[in-house]
């Protein structure tokens, strides 16, 4: 698998309020662009768009705020990465739903920091929903 190198950084902070702080202003200018679901549009998929609002669901159900904090720091790094990049993800069927896909990109950010970005594809519908953003660690 190729991975993708970013020219954005991860966010910085230690304080789980100021890191969510600053992703949460990344997502309302994005949402800010449309009038329904935000979304940001995937070069590898062809211009499709894909979906955010999966992911703020998926994050806040994990119970770690630590875990949280750590996934949010590659949020900016996750939608450079998805807006960019063209290198093939791993992709598999969804295990408990045959209905769905799962694609995972590999990414490096700017000080070389490998994290995974996963996006969730409905098989009937085609489309696509980033479902998590976490570092190379926590496989």
């Amino acid at each position: 698998m190729k991975i993708y190198k970013t020219k954005t950084a991860k966010l910085s902070g230690t304080d789980f309020r100021e890191v969510h702080h600053k992703s949460l202003d990344l997502y309302r200018r994005i949402k800010r662009k449309t009038k329904r679901r935000p979304y940001v549009r995937s070069l590898y998929f062809k211009k499709d768009k894909i979906f955010l609002e999966l992911f703020w669901q998926h994050l806040f159900d994990k119970q770690n705020w630590r875990d949280r904090m750590r996934r949010l720091k590659y949020f900016p790094c996750a939608i450079e990465l998805i807006r960019d990049n063209s290198f093939d993800p791993i992709s598999k069927e969804n295990p408990n739903k045959r209905a769905e896909i799962l694609h995972r990109f590999a990414g490096a950010t700017k000080s070389n920091d490998l994290f995974f970005v996963q996006i969730k594809e409905n098989k009937r519908s085609g489309q696509k929903w980033l479902v998590s953003v976490f570092p190379a660690d926590d496989k």
